[in-house]
């Protein structure tokens, strides 16, 4: 599938009912969520690495790249990766290399992982429309706001939303954001809102009518997976 039709999960959806990307961290997770029937699926990153005996931050780009190119092997649905900040590779080379792995989308976040910095927003955006430029219309552009992990306000979140869409993004995705301020920054975007969910039922159905448009579980899906395998091995251990 193309980056257009993956964008075009986005859009035309009934009020209400947000696209929900399961999260996988490698081949077999992939097969196994897209077997479950998800259109599309997006890598979180913390997982990622986490998969790999990491923690979320320290992974080589070349060992990112590699574990995303795997996933999108294993499955027949759209795939977007969780990138961090881009690795500090200059946009025509970050988007060759997403685009060497068939993922048709990424998530670009405004902190700077080397300094651990919240980028001005006007700089993120500058990096935004610049990787716009070089993809144009052959990837879609998830466009993290990290605000409410550094302490910051509403006030910035919505900015923060209205210049990355102004720069090109398709999504823009405030994790953490309370509940509450979703469709605020729907509203000050235009864009889809990509929510941070557990992975439950009950929080995904909340999410959409607040004003996600999209929905996706960070390291969830990997940490009730582990869960699983570890109750799994103490019944056989106890056996």
């Amino acid at each position: 599938m193309t980056a257009a039709a993956f964008r075009a999960l986005h859009h035309g959806r009934p009020a209400g009912d947000p696209l929900v990307l399961a999260g996988p961290w490698d081949a077999g997770s992939a097969r196994a969520f897209a077997d479950a029937g998800f259109a599309a699926l997006a890598t979180p990153s913390a997982a990622v690495a986490a998969s790999l005996g990491l923690a979320d931050g320290d992974v080589p780009a070349a060992d990112m790249f590699a574990a995303v190119t795997r996933i999108v092997r294993a499955v027949d649905v759209p795939v977007s990766a969780d990138l961090e900040d881009g690795y500090g590779l200059p946009p025509r080379e970050l988007v060759e290399r997403i685009l060497e792995t068939g993922a048709v989308g990424c998530n670009l976040e405004d902190t700077d992982q080397t300094t651990g910095r919240l980028l001005d927003p006007r700089e993120q955006a500058d990096r935004l429309a610049a990787v716009r430029a070089e993809a144009g219309g052959a990837l879609f552009l998830n466009a993290r706001i990290d605000t409410y992990l550094r302490g910051g306000s509403d006030e910035d979140a919505r900015e923060r939303a209205r210049l990355y869409a102004a720069a090109g993004a398709d999504c823009v995705y405030p994790i953490a954001a309370p509940e509450g301020a979703l469709a605020g920054i729907a509203d000050a975007s235009g864009l889809p809102v990509n929510a941070l969910s557990e992975p439950e039922g009950s929080v995904v159905r909340r999410l959409g009518p607040l004003g996600a448009g999209r929905i996706t579980f960070g390291k969830g899906m990997y940490l009730r997976s582990m869960a699983a395998a570890g109750d799994v091995a103490a019944v056989l251990r106890s056996a």
